[in-house]
């Protein structure tokens, strides 16, 4: 039972992104490990842009230079 999360800052992720980032995920693990896409899991969560750092400084800090 495959398991995947993936983490993207929440602003301007759209459902239609989110279905295809699932679908897609789902298959290459189908492609790749040959596993079944009936019991493959994809979680996406939506991490705050204040709560997601990079070069020490937040994003939201960093967009606002």
């Amino acid at each position: 039972m495959p398991y995947v999360n993936i983490k993207v800052t929440d602003d301007n992720v759209t459902a239609e992104q989110k279905r295809q980032l699932i679908q897609g995920t789902t298959q290459l693990l189908v492609d790749v490990l040959n596993k079944n896409p009936d019991v493959t899991h994809i979680v996406i969560d939506e991490v705050s842009i204040d709560n997601w750092g990079v070069k020490g400084e937040s994003v939201s800090n960093l967009r606002k230079q």
